[in-house]
């Protein structure tokens, strides 16, 4: 039993030599690794407040930017709108809410003028249902353009950050 005991420690001593020999090399990697990280995660710290920097000075300009890059849509936009034969046909249609809008508030001025009780009504002004759905849906699109330039700003965010810009 004694030569059973020997053997096992001098395997034991062997298996220590061994893993003395590999710890050395993968307790240094894992220092590396480890120092690789920490410094990964202070380069994101820095671009990410210089990321911050950027924006915090010039969101101003930056969002008069996205406001007016509408501005040549909205005038493309009225400018189709009139050449639709229903565009058209709505106008008139509120038009005539307008003119009799104009009729009443003349019979008005003209009862009142000479000392008659008023007998023409107070004007009535009808809600348009169909400039709601319009804008419901004007709305609902918008915000799904409005969905896409945050996710493209969050990728730019993200490129940057990670230096892969």
């Amino acid at each position: 039993m004694a030569d059973e005991i020997t053997k096992a420690a001098e395997r034991v001593a062997k298996l220590r030599v061994q893993a003395d020999k590999l710890s050395g090399p993968l307790a240094h990697a894992q220092a590396q690794l480890q120092e690789a990280q920490e410094a990964e995660t202070a380069r994101r710290a820095n671009r990410t407040a210089a990321y911050n920097r950027g924006i915090a000075e010039s969101w101003r300009e930056r969002a008069d930017a996205a406001a007016n890059s509408g501005d040549d849509a909205h005038a493309r936009f009225v400018e189709v709108l009139n050449e639709e034969p229903w565009f058209a046909a709505y106008v008139e249609y509120r038009a005539a809410r307008y003119k009799r809008g104009h009729v009443v508030t003349e019979a008005q001025r003209a009862q009142t003028a000479l000392g008659e009780t008023v007998t023409a009504p107070e004007q009535r002004w009808y809600d348009a249902e169909i400039l709601e759905e319009i804008v419901k849906e004007v709305e609902k699109q918008a915000a799904g353009c409005g969905a896409e330039f945050a996710r493209e700003l969050d990728e730019a965010r993200e490129a940057y950050v990670s230096g892969t810009d």
